[in-house]
């Protein structure tokens, strides 16, 4: 019975870890959709390398770093048939590896649809081995692992630890706030605004694409937020009606605030799966609702604020999208997780408001130190003919249409 029980575990963490592994997909394809049409090779092919040289990176040494684990033993030892080891029986480490590096790849793939369209591959590239490598893992490790006693000086000082249950800190609001500081170092697109200050929007290349992109995220969040459980134990239905309800709640939203934009629709769904991550096993389903449907008008005036009033040429908003609603995430995980409010409790708002802003804090200075020490030394943007061709043909030497483009 306990090498069944140990099995399912086994099974449900690749589960997830596949879910999430899909997920990249759709952060593909929402980005292909999203920049123009001479630049979707590239955003296909970024993501595919970078969710390459994470797991490198996160198998190396960031997953040491954030649970004091390393590889480098012998493969019987991996597989747990040494007694005593840590990999635990049937090898449970490492699906759990596996599915903990899905999470570690989606930063640089949130930060690529912040600084699409002119953005060189190879410091993306190593950009990617940074974060994922050295910065990701002392968050995720602090949060989740209770790193450097600091979960527990937050417990003793405000009653409770730091929660994030999912994510909404740990991935998206630091992949988001990395993007901040890399798109402003980065700088906008060519011709994005005019020199009088004026915005000149470029139009996405394809809805459908787009769409596709958004519902293949959604679909794998629920591997993405269910199954952070990380056993058949502890897996719970409340987080699958709380991602559910906060996935709807962003998507009306957004529909109502960017009046039917397809765009603000499909991005809403995802505003409000990024806010619910942290709290999902605290909130009561109408208080994941509300966190949502909040998400949803944060990611549509947030976008426009960004984009408008500030022009920081933020593609596919990934800062208002990630990095707003993920801090808005954590924060409301300190308010609907708590019992008065239908949650579940054992959540302090202060640990939720201070830890999410000092996350978000980290995160925008690490975006501007990894890109501006990446600038100042090799450099970041294509130049200005290279941009204008696009990165598809500057960078990969092919279009999305090869044939049509050729007759």
């Amino acid at each position: 019975m306990e090498h069944t029980h140990i099995g399912g575990d086994v099974f449900f963490l690749l589960t997830g870890a596949i879910l999430v592994f899909a997920m990249h997909g759709g952060f593909a394809f929402l980005e292909a959709g999203t920049v123009r049409h001479k630049n979707q090779v590239n955003a296909l092919v970024k993501i595919l390398v970078d969710f390459a040289l994470s797991t490198l990176a996160y198998f190396a040494i960031g997953f040491p770093i954030a649970y004091g684990i390393s590889f480098f033993v012998s493969a019987h030892e991996l597989a747990g048939l040494a007694g005593g080891n840590v990999f635990g029986a049937q090898g449970l480490t490492l699906v759990k590896f596996f599915f903990l590096a899905t999470f570690a790849a989606a930063v640089p793939a949130i930060i690529s649809g912040g600084v699409a369209e002119r953005m060189k591959f190879l410091p993306q590239s190593i950009a990617t081995l940074a974060l994922v490598g050295l910065l990701y893992p002392l968050v995720e490790g602090i949060i989740w692992n209770g790193n450097y006693g600091i979960q527990a000086t937050i417990e003793s000082l405000t009653g409770a630890k730091l929660h994030d249950f999912a994510g909404s800190l740990v991935v998206h609001a630091f992949g988001g706030w990395v993007a901040l500081g890399a798109v402003i170092t980065l700088g906008a697109r060519k011709g994005r605004y005019t020199a009088a200050g004026r915005s000149h929007p470029f139009p996405p290349s394809s809805i459908l694409w787009l769409s596709l992109g958004s519902w293949l995220l959604c679909t794998g969040w629920f591997g993405f937020n269910v199954m952070s459980a990380q056993s058949l134990d502890s897996v719970s239905g409340l987080v699958a009606i709380n991602s559910l309800m906060a996935m709807v709640g962003g998507i009306v939203t957004a529909a109502i605030a960017g009046r039917n934009d397809p765009g603000f629709v499909h991005n809403g769904a995802l505003a409000g799966l990024v806010a619910v991550c942290a709290g999902s096993d605290v909130f009561h389903p109408i208080g994941a609702l509300i966190t949502g449907g909040i998400a949803g008008i944060i990611f549509v005036r947030g976008f426009h604020i960004c984009q408008e009033r500030l022009r920081i040429d933020d593609v596919l908003g990934v800062w208002p999208l990630h990095g707003l609603c993920g801090l808005w995430g954590g924060i409301a995980c300190g308010i609907f997780g708590l019992e008065r409010l239908g949650g579940m409790g054992g959540v302090s708002p202060v640990a939720q408001i201070v830890g999410s802003l000092v996350v978000a804090a980290f995160g925008a200075v690490a975006g501007f130190a990894v890109y501006g020490v990446l600038k100042s030394t090799i450099g970041i943007r294509l130049d200005e003919e290279q941009e204008y061709r696009g990165a598809d043909l500057s960078i990969h030497k092919i279009g999305a249409s090869p044939e049509a483009e050729i007759r």
